[in-house]
């Protein structure tokens, strides 16, 4: 946590918070503030501010855009911006400008902690080049401010989505339209008012705001402009399909008129739109987002979508926000009205519709502003399959359409960060590059959501609680992934309390039987979306009547990875502890819900209802090994046999169903189980379905599996020690002639080429010096060398002679 030390600035709002409210639950507190300051000469001086507010802002110097946050924290972990603005600073006048919303109550995205008053923050003193300082800029009552008024800007309820707080209903002619400008007239404007110090606290009494630095980059903004137009209509007035949206842009509506415009970005992406305006007061717009075009929805919600850019007898299906036109645009200075969301969308289609009032309006154009964590792709992959290759470049789209200043599940319906996404979303991070800083935030997330019982809340940053029991095991499992991608003692050490007590809930709850009972009803047992649990929200309906079979597998897991980090980190004992948990807990499974005469495990001891995760997870756990396990798994898959009947895997499980075929030997029968990725390309996805049950999100990261498994299994690129502290390869040939690529580790990437050719096989190499590889061929033969530095390996395919050069 950030000493909160050194500061000068003072949280400012336009009032007192609490003096003057806004009434209701659906009003959020929307504010705006500047502040001029003079540079006799920028080429002698330096800026550099930390920056924060509550509940989110967006900062200007001169008229550009410089970032937007704060980052998001929770009630213990408020964070702040850094930014060196010196070489954005004028001769002359200079002007800052804010804006700020408060998410009042339960107004916002759910995402966004708030406290209990909104609040901006700025902090930084103009020096010269001796370090002297000529002007401190920092938040105080010398500040600018006004708020807007009662219903100048709300939200509508939300309906079609879950957590991010509803379409935006905003009254342009309120707005200080321009007051990013240096020349705007903010003379009506009023003094800002100091409502907190930076440590207003009194003996260890904690403040609001706990202020910590950003400890990831700041995320990633590039103006783009839509692809195609669906089609577009003004009464008679019509355009066709597959023009470009430039061609609409001066398209003026008469009194009266309404342009309705729809517009594909080519790809499920998240940002801000921008729609631009000439004249036009009291002129109404409003912007639908969509991931597809589908069919009405069924009277039970199914829905039903095809070909997402198929716009025949379809419609676009979404929530809207609405701007009603101040009217200041002049199309005869270039000088437009702009509306912008506050907060990011997640689309690939929107539907513009502007109604033009008593006033012509014009359209002057619309793009919008795409946002997201910086992910750098420095891994790659091709192979002889040329439908593998639009499974990697979806993956990488999906990944950076759930990656923002969390990882998030989805970002048009919820973006929200759970554990069993974050998990395989932080392990495809790793692998395509290197980069573990939002992994290591997201595991401090879960971190700060410990409750008082030992339980993990399974979705966080949230200002609203959830337990998903079985998802506190995966945070574990992702600090585990960590300790194997980097080898980071500190980062297990400081996790170890949470780890303890994540497993020490879980062994409260053991019963007679040695099984871990049923979960309090309060909390939901979901473990995949699968159609046989479609009617009990994903969870196994065996949870009703007991303990699970898969939560206690899952337990068992956690407690062998727990045991190993701490092994690793000199806490032998427990380590040994952990492993004897792990072990009775899979003796109570194999005695409680192993089925003789089917074979299989149950779901639970009293129900006679099976599914693959239980047979996967006894796989992954050893609770059947070697040719047990082997057996195990075919009956499992059998679709006409002993596995017709089980609840089936779906996308968020695949994950730990190709694990186990990996650990019996069986990884060659994933090249089919691809199938449900291909019939997506079909349909014209760019980024995964979130499950094949409902297609609710056409954007759910768990599906990017391709960018773990294409490197770490076809290419066979692992770390052998922590840290990749030693890198092995052990290639899957499976159906393919040739595959290469590359994976990224802490010591830089590990490429891998290799290639069958009749009965040869010939691999290729290249990794970081000084780093030793083992390499096992497809026969299963190992071969040991001091570094993965040009190797060159030539073999019989048959598993005869073999030879080799490096």
């Amino acid at each position: 946590m950030e000493e909160n030390l050194n500061w000068q600035a003072k949280w400012i709002w336009p009032n007192r918070n609490g003096l003057d409210q806004v009434a209701g639950d659906r009003e959020p507190q929307l504010a705006y503030f500047r502040r001029s300051f003079h540079v006799s000469d920028k080429s002698d001086v330096r800026l550099t501010v930390r920056v924060s507010a509550d509940s989110r802002y967006r900062l200007w110097l001169n008229g550009e855009s410089l970032v937007s946050g704060p980052l998001k924290g929770d009630m213990n972990t408020h964070y702040y911006e850094v930014i060196d603005v010196t070489d954005k600073l004028l001769d002359g006048e200079n002007v800052w400008a804010a804006q700020v919303i408060y998410y009042a109550g339960r107004t916002g995205p759910a995402s966004v902690w708030r406290s209990d008053m909104g609040a901006f923050l700025l902090d930084g003193q103009l020096a010269d080049g001796a370090g002297n300082v000529l002007e401190d800029v920092s938040t105080d009552s010398r500040w600018q401010a006004m708020r807007l008024g009662a219903g100048a800007f709300t939200f509508e309820r939300e309906a079609f989505t879950l957590f991010i707080g509803g379409g935006e209903r905003v009254k342009g002619g309120d707005l200080p339209i321009g007051f990013t400008n240096v020349d705007y007239d903010d003379s009506k404007w009023t003094n800002a008012v100091a409502v907190s110090e930076i440590m207003d606290g009194m003996y260890g009494q904690l403040t609001r705001w706990q202020l910590t630095e950003r400890s990831i980059p700041f995320m990633r903004e590039t103006v783009r402009s839509f692809t195609r137009v669906m089609q577009a209509s003004s009464g008679e007035r019509t355009w066709n399909e597959g023009i470009s949206p430039e061609q609409l842009f001066g398209v003026v509506l008469a009194p009266g008129e309404k342009l309705i415009v729809e517009l594909d970005a080519s790809r499920m992406t998240s940002g801000y739109p921008r729609v631009q305006f000439y004249g036009g007061r009291g002129a109404q717009a409003s912007v639908l987002y969509a991931e597809s075009y589908e069919l009405p929805p069924e009277g039970d919600g199914t829905r039903h979508k095809g070909v997402r850019d198929d716009k025949e007898g379809k419609s676009l299906y979404g929530f809207e926000d609405y701007y009603s036109i101040a009217g200041v645009g002049d199309s005869s200075t270039a000088v437009s009205e702009v509306y912008e969301p506050i907060h990011r969308r997640g689309f690939r289609f929107i539907r513009l519709t502007l109604q033009a009032a008593d006033e012509p309006v014009t359209l002057a154009g619309i793009d919008y502003r795409q946002s997201g964590y910086p992910l750098e792709e420095l891994a790659a992959f091709d192979g002889s399959d040329p439908t593998l290759a639009p499974l990697w470049e979806i993956s990488l789209n999906t990944l950076r359409g759930c990656m923002h200043e969390t990882y998030e599940d989805t970002p048009f319906y919820e973006q929200m960060q759970y554990e069993l996404d974050s998990r395989l979303q932080a392990l495809f991070t790793y692998s395509v590059s290197g980069d573990d800083k939002l992994g290591r935030k997201t595991i401090r997330d879960f971190h700060s959501s410990l409750l008082p019982s030992g339980i993990l809340q399974s979705r966080y940053p949230s200002v609203d609680r959830q337990v998903i029991p079985g998802f506190a095991l995966f945070w574990l499992m992702m600090v585990y992934d960590h300790y194997k991608h980097y080898g980071d003692a500190a980062l297990v050490k400081a996790y170890r309390p949470t780890m303890d007590a994540v497993l020490g809930w879980f062994e409260n709850r053991r019963e007679e039987s040695g099984l871990v009972g049923q979960m309090p009803t309060a909390y939901w047992s979901f473990v995949d979306w699968t159609m046989a649990w479609k009617d009990n929200a994903g969870a196994p309906h065996a949870a009703r009547r007991g303990p699970l079979t898969v939560y206690n597998l899952m337990y068992a897991d956690a407690l062998v990875k727990a045991a190993e980090m701490n092994e690793w980190t000199g806490r032998n004992e427990t380590g040994a502890e952990y492993r004897e948990r792990a072990a009775s807990v899979r003796e109570a499974v194999r005695l409680h819900c192993w089925s003789e005469s089917r074979q299989l495990f149950r779901d639970g001891p009293a129900v006679e209802a099976y599914s693959q995760h239980a047979q996967v997870w006894a796989v992954l756990t050893g609770t059947v090994k070697g040719d047990e396990a082997k057996s195990l798994t075919a009956r499992m898959l059998d679709g006409d046999g002993d596995g017709a009947d089980l609840a089936q895997i779906s996308t968020a499980m695949s994950y730990y169903l190709f694990r186990a075929l990996a650990m019996t030997g069986m990884y060659e029968q994933t090249f089919q189980l691809w199938d449900s990725w291909r019939r997506q390309v079909d349909l014209h996805l760019t980024a995964w379905v979130e499950d094949p049950v409902s297609e609710r999100s056409d954007c759910h990261a768990w599906g990017a599996l391709p960018l773990y498994e294409f490197p770490s299994e076809i290419l066979g690129i692992k770390p052998l020690a922590p840290g990749f502290a030693q890198i092995g390869i052990s290639p899957v040939v499976g159906p393919l002639n040739w595959a290469k690529g590359s994976a990224s580790t802490p010591h830089g990437l590990v490429e891998v080429a290799w290639q069958l050719d009749g009965s040869r096989f010939a691999i290729q190499v290249n990794g970081p010096a000084g780093i030793p590889v083992t390499l096992t061929l497809p026969s299963g033969e190992q071969r040991s060398f001091a570094e993965a530095r040009e190797l060159e390996i030539e073999c019989d395919y048959t598993f005869n002679a073999v030879a080799n050069s490096q």
